[in-house]
Order: C-alpha cells, then structure tokens, then sequence
C-alpha cells in the first residue's frame, strides 16, 4: 500500500520533525537503538551517525518501505509495532510519524516503557493536523454518497492522537520523566496540487488502495479543488501548508 517514492517527494519537510525530536534525546552510548517504524530508512542513518557504536535495530509494517530501506543499506526487518517488545539493551527507541495508525498506541506505550532498561530514552511524534482544512476535506468527501461506507474507516480521525498534555499525563502516569510539546510547522510548498501531493504520500495511501483506478482518478479530481480553496497558492506559485506535529521523549530513571 504505501509507496516510498511518493512519501519521500516531501522529504525535506516530513525529516524535520525526527530532527527535533532526537534533539531532546539526551543518551550518549547507548547499547541499542531502535527505529521503530522506519519507513523507507531516510532516518535511520542519523541514529548510526550520531550513535556509531550502538546496535541499530530497524523495522517497518510496510513490506514496501522495508524494501527501499533495505535498498539503501539498511537492515530493515518486516514487522508489525504492534508486536513489538525492548529488548533487554534497548536504551533509545525513536517512533517517528507511526502511533497515529495504532489505535491502541497508548496502550502499548504503557506496555512498553516500563519494560525499558533503567536510563533508556523513548521519543515518539505523531501529525496532530487532524482537525486541519486539509482533512476536513478528506472527512467531508468520503462522506458523500457516491463514495463506500468504509472509506472513512480509513482515516486518521481527531481523537487517533492526544494531545502533548495526555500524552504527559499517560507517560509521568508510570513513573518516568516526560518532555511532550506541540509544534506548528508552516511549509512552504511547490508545484501544482502540492498538498494533494503531500496526502498522496500519507493520508490517502489507504483510500488509493481501497478504490479502482478510474474512482481513485476520480476521488483526486474532486479532492484537488476543495485543498486548492483551502490552501491557495501564492503569486509565486508557492502555497503554505501549516502541519502541527505533538512529540514526546520519555526518560526511565
């Protein structure tokens, strides 16, 4: 379902906020480090760099993404987080843009936090953009008659994420130290349909999955004017795309 090429079309935007988040994670020789939901690896090297004597440990739901990793290098391996435990020298995980398609995440936050060794770091982000112009369009259009019932199974919903508060609330819940913060990004993106584009590589990777060819066209052909209103685009052809992001690190003690 997910198509790498098509995520990594906005790298430099989407890599951003993984770079915020290790910068408030503070370990400095960890034994394991674990990028958990890797996607197609484009981050997985900042974990060797900055952390070159540690075991880099990938992994990935998406058979596609495990591949382009794999094809840069990386020992990528196939798996589902929800099936994930730490090992005993998991002292950093790092989970970047993945818990917004758990349902359950939280529940596995609680699960997996106190089951770190003691000085272990856990840095996760997640889109908080679900109550953006962008997917009330999404929201609204599936909800059209024409388009099946269970299309809206499919989407990320407002309340699939917490904000920085509960996710401070659920972490200093168990007892470790908790940094959680809202970041609003205000990108500045090219070309035509630039934010259909960017759902193309995230939001609507589901929906493309679920429909035929000719409806998916057609789903995009109705989608590309209500985000061209939302966001319009700029004399010089650019268009902003606010994206707020909610990230937490944790720290066992």
């Amino acid at each position: 379902m997910w198509d790498p090429q098509q995520y990594l079309a906005f790298a430099e935007h989407r890599d951003r906020p993984a770079h915020d988040l290790l910068a408030r994670v503070g370990a400095r020789n960890p034994r394991r480090v674990v990028d958990l939901g890797c996607g197609a690896g484009n981050l997985t090297p900042l974990l060797s760099v900055r952390w070159p004597e540690a075991t880099v440990e990938a992994t990935d739901a998406s058979p596609e993404m495990v591949r382009a990793a794999r094809a840069e290098g990386i020992d990528a391996r196939l798996a589902d987080v929800r099936d994930w435990r730490p090992a005993a020298d998991a002292d950093v995980v790092v989970c970047n843009a993945v818990l917004q398609w758990v349902p359950e995440h939280v529940a596995l936050l609680r699960a997996w936090l106190p089951a770190l060794p003691p000085g272990a770091w856990f840095a996760f982000q997640v889109p908080g953009n679900f109550e953006a112009p962008a997917h009330r369009s999404l929201y609204e259009l599936v909800a059209e008659p024409e388009w099946p019932d269970h299309l809206e199974e499919l989407l990320c919903k407002p309340d699939c994420v917490l904000p920085a508060t509960g996710y401070a609330e659920a972490i200093a819940d168990l007892g470790l130290e908790v940094d959680a913060w809202e970041t609003t990004y205000v990108h500045r993106l090219r070309g035509a349909d630039p934010v259909l584009e960017w759902l193309g590589g995230t939001a609507l990777r589901p929906i493309e999955a679920a429909l035929d060819e000719s409806r998916w066209q057609r789903f995009r052909a109705e989608l590309a004017p209500r985000l061209r209103t939302a966001y319009p685009q700029r004399a010089d052809g650019t268009t902003w795309f606010p994206f707020r992001r909610i990230f937490a690190v944790a720290y066992r003690q």
